[in-house]
């Protein structure tokens, strides 16, 4: 049915910790595979932060989708809304917990609401069809201007490669400075 929506997806991740103090990675896409419980939290937590950064570099944000908060019954917010506007994927992660990233299509309205999120990416309009000049031969549209948009945050955690400051050439040492002599009282 043309002009229909389809539901948004949504990713977590999820860092879980264990009585025996290790801890386990889960995905909530099941085909993705995660490494096995360990002891080393931080090595699975850099694993799960890296995880959902490959979720976001994979996901195009689909132009006829629908907001998957609406779809959880806005349960990532607390005010209510109604959902309007272009999809955003928007990574939600919440650093005082640190252990459950959620990667979601949102619309415009519900994104701003929800606290501790980050705008990873935004839907393209779809393509107009081509609508008939005269004599039928096909409309030439208007040249359009692609819009330069600026690199968009991204939450603490995940940042971007292409985004990271070049590295310094060389760190100077501090110079020493030569002892004073005392004064005699």
């Amino acid at each position: 049915m043309p002009g229909s929506r389809v539901p948004g997806r949504t990713w977590t991740v999820r860092l879980t910790g264990h009585a025996d103090h290790s801890a386990s990675v889960s995905c909530s896409t099941e085909a993705c595979r995660m490494p096995p419980r360990s002891k080393d939290t931080a090595a699975l937590k850099r694993f799960a932060a890296e995880h959902v950064r490959a979720h976001a570099r994979l996901a195009t944000v689909r132009p006829d989708t629908s907001c998957a908060c609406r779809a959880a019954q806005c349960a990532l917010h607390e005010t209510r809304t109604h959902c309007t506007g272009s999809t955003l994927l928007v990574l939600v992660h919440n650093p005082a917990v640190g252990q459950v990233w959620t990667l979601a299509e949102i619309c415009q309205s519900c994104a701003p609401l929800i606290p501790h999120t980050a705008i990873l990416g935004r839907s393209q309009p779809q393509p107009q069809p081509q609508s008939q000049g005269r004599q039928g031969l096909p409309a030439v549209p208007a040249p359009a201007t692609a819009p330069t948009a600026a690199p968009l945050p991204v939450a603490g955690g995940f940042s971007s490669p292409q985004a990271a400051p070049e590295a310094p050439a060389a760190r100077r040492r501090p110079q020493r400075r030569t002892a004073r002599p005392r004064r005699a009282s």
